[in-house]
Parts: structure tokens; sequence; C-alpha cells
């Protein structure tokens, strides 16, 4: 084996020159941005696979701290994983056997929640502005809300129409049946090989870079966690706290429109803003006095100063440091570019990149270009 390559004088070994951590920065930046444009390659190319493949990663990403703080307790890394992987399932059939039955009474209720809305909106406009609206106006209301209806009412026979003919499908079905059922199978060797995958890739990072990659990891490691663990913490509890309110305003469908409001929330503005006109819409179908308004108007003022003042702050903080304008400009792009997927992808990508972008201006501003400092200075 070859001997190692000198130290430069005057440093310790281990420490770089400014030289050479902006090279180690440069190309951490492009192996990270190469890295994002691979996955979004392979998620065009090969989506069947690699769509388990990244859930599986992202779960793995996820339920890590919970198996980490179980080790440090002395619980050994398999036993932790299934510890938490057996926890996860129970909350998981808990939920779905809870909310089934509420979710089909609420579906029940929507052709009927429509009849109304077409006889019942109209008039309550109506009063509101104090003058009829046109009749083509009000012969569309009517013609709206029966054919909301008939349509609800045939969804269940059209829904089960189309899984039946996407299942004689043999070889589509079979491959999306894997795809589903691999996920936690994946998930589950990924979380328990956690720590070796860490390991793993930094044993490729060249030895005396490896404290400078390490740190650039971490501060990606942060955004990440911040985004996908704060943010699906805050839609829940939002969606707690719409649901509980709408549903003390005893607003038809309360729990749906709870939901939509609480973990639309990740899209600025979005979510309350749904929620606002849902929540309107079923006020004006459940009415029963100004209380009512009060008790909406306050749900959603009340969900909206504790995001802002206390849930967001202490649970993302401001790690993820996206204004909402970058947050919606990053949805519509890569939604634009790769559907779906894009969107799910947009934010933490862009949270990346955000990373990505710093480390190169911090370094960019140290050169001689920027300072106009001779190379020997």
């Amino acid at each position: 084996m070859p001997p190692a390559p000198p130290v430069p004088a005057g440093l310790p070994a281990g420490e770089l020159s400014e030289l050479e951590a902006r090279r180690v920065d440069f190309a951490w930046s492009a192996v990270m941005v190469g890295s994002l444009a691979l996955v979004f390659a392979l998620l065009s190319v090969f989506g069947g696979v690699a769509v388990p493949v990244l859930l599986a990663l992202a779960m793995a990403y996820v339920l890590n701290p919970l198996v980490t703080a179980l080790e440090r307790r002395g619980l050994n890394r398999s036993l932790g994983t299934t510890a938490v992987f057996t926890g996860c399932a129970l909350l998981l059939v808990g939920a779905v056997l809870y909310l089934i039955p509420v979710f089909r009474e609420e579906a029940a209720k929507l052709p009927d929640f429509f009849v109304r809305a077409s006889g019942r909106v109209v008039p309550q406009v109506e009063s509101w502005l104090g003058r009829p609206l046109p009749g083509l106006v009000r012969q569309r209301m009517t013609e709206l809300g029966a054919r909301a209806s008939e349509l609800l009412q045939s969804a269940g026979p059209t829904a089960a129409r189309l899984v039946a003919s996407f299942a004689g499908n043999t070889a589509r079905f079979v491959v999306t049946l894997l795809g589903l059922l691999v996920v936690p199978v994946l998930g589950f060797f990924f979380l328990q090989d956690y720590p070796n995958l860490v390991k793993l890739v930094q044993g490729l990072v060249p030895r005396r870079a490896v404290g400078l990659v390490s740190r650039r990891f971490s501060e990606v490691d942060d955004v990440l966690s911040a985004f996908v663990r704060g943010q699906i913490t805050v839609g829940a509890i939002l969606s707690v706290l719409y649901s509980t309110g709408l549903g003390l305003a005893r607003i038809d469908m309360a729990i749906v429109i709870g939901c939509i409001a609480g973990f639309g929330n990740m899209v600025p503005y979005l979510g309350t803003t749904v929620g606002v006109l849902l929540a309107a819409l079923g006020l004006m179908l459940s009415w029963q006095g100004a209380w009512q308004l009060a008790a909406v108007a306050g749900t959603f003022l009340v969900g909206q100063m504790a995001e802002g003042l206390f849930i967001t702050p202490r649970i993302v903080g401001d790690k993820v440091g996206l204004s909402s304008v970058t947050v919606i400009i990053a949805i519509l792009a890569f939604g634009e570019l790769f559907g779906f997927t894009g969107i799910l992808l947009a934010v933490p990508t862009t949270a990346i990149l955000k990373v990505v972008l710093r480390v190169v201006v911090e370094r960019y501003q140290r050169t001689p270009l920027y300072t106009g400092e001779g190379p020997g200075a």
C-alpha cells in the first residue's frame, strides 16, 4: 500500500486548508445535485422500482430516531426496529379501524349535502344580498346539486369497476401489489441497517475530508428532518385542532374538512383557504345561529395563531428556511416537470438545493476572485 501523502506544513492532521475545503465543498455540492438528478431520472424511467425503494428509505429515515433512542436505552438494534415497526403497525391498524366508519358516515352524507346545497345556498345568498339572483343561476345550482348527488351515488360502483379492470391486467396488478407489499419489508431492513448504510457512505469519503463532508450532511439532515418530521407533526396537530373546533361548531364533515385544512397546510395558504371555503359552505347548510360563525372563525384563527406562534417555531424552527413564495414556486415547477411525484419531492429537494447553494456561495465569497486579493494573500 503506498504511503499517505504528507500533510501541508502548519496544518494538523485531518484539518483542511481553505483551498482543500473549497474543493471538497464544490465536489460535495456537485455530488448532491447529481444525486438529485439521478433520483428524478430513476423515478421517470423505473418508477415501479424506484418509488418503493425511495418510500422505504424515507420510512427508515423518519423512524431511525426512535430506534436510536431505544438503542441508547440498551435495546438491541434488531429488537428496537421490531418494536418500532410493531408499534407503528398497531397505530395504523387502530387509526384505520377508527377512521373507516367515520369517513363512511361522512361520505354517506355527501349526496344529501349537495342536494341541500342546491336548495339552500341560493336562498341564503339572496337573503345576504337583499335581492334575488338571476333565474339562470338558480337553475344551474339546482342542476349542479342533482348531478353531484348522482355522481357520488355512482362513485362506489364506478370505483369497483375500475379496480376490477385494473386487476384484470394481471402483470400490472401484481407489480403494483408487490410494490406496496415490499415497502415495509425494505423499510424494516433499511432501518435495521441504517447505521451500516451511513458508515458505508462515510467510508467512501476521503479521510481528510470526512469531518467537513459529515458537517454538510448534518446540515442536510437538519433541513430534511425539520421538513419531514416537522410538517407531518404540524399537519396532524392542526387536523386535530380544526376537526375538534368544527365538530364543536356542529359543521357537517368536520373531520374531513379538518384533515384537508391541517395536512393541506404543507402548501402555504392552500390548506387554510380550502378549509375556510369548505367550512363556510358547511356553515350555510347547518346554520343554527351566529355562535356557529364565531366558533368557525375562532377555530381557524386559533389554529393559525397556534401554528405561527407556537407549533411551527417549536417543532420545525427555522431549519428549512424557505419562504412561502419559494415553496409555492417549487411545487408548481416540480409538479409541472415530474407530476405528482415532483409535488411530493418539491420542498425537500428545494431545501437541499438551498443548503448546496449556501455552501457554494460561502466558498465563492472566500475566493480571490470575489475578495479581489491576490492568490498569495
